[in-house]
């Protein structure tokens, strides 16, 4: 798979820089006074400053969840995904959901997680038992 780009906007630099590092394991790449390139499980997103949080609570159901509409997040292996879920909740991170089992018995069961970075960004990290059901339909 080609690694994607993902640009969004953030109130914190170095809180943001803790969080992704610290917590979410990113290797910092390039920097500038108002962005950070952050490895993101081999894709590239940038944290772009902005002065004052965007609006974005919107969500959507999805299987009896309040999923934030607005989100990016990775596909990690199923142990991977456990032991983020751990660390995370080690660390006193809030779940905006917490870690459960979506779909279950459905094409595309997958595991799945939401936490919020200091900016408000929601990310989501989901594993599956075969990484073939991530496009499955049916």
């Amino acid at each position: 798979m080609t690694p994607f780009h993902l640009a969004f906007p953030v109130t914190d630099l170095e809180a943001t820089e803790r969080f992704y590092v610290d917590l979410l394991g990113c290797r910092v790449g390039r920097r500038d006074a108002k962005w950070i390139d952050f490895d993101f499980h081999g894709h590239q997103i940038s944290a772009h400053l902005i002065d004052a949080p965007l609006e974005g609570g919107a969500a959507n159901e999805v299987d009896g969840d309040q999923v934030p509409v607005r989100h990016f997040g990775a596909v990690l292996a199923w142990d991977a995904w456990e032991a983020m879920a751990a660390k995370l909740e080690a660390a006193g991170v809030a779940f905006s959901i917490a870690p459960r089992v979506r779909f279950e018995g459905e094409p595309g069961e997958q595991g799945t997680f939401f936490v919020r970075d200091p900016s408000g960004n929601a990310i989501e990290l989901k594993t599956f038992r075969d990484l073939r059901d991530l496009f499955r339909a049916e």
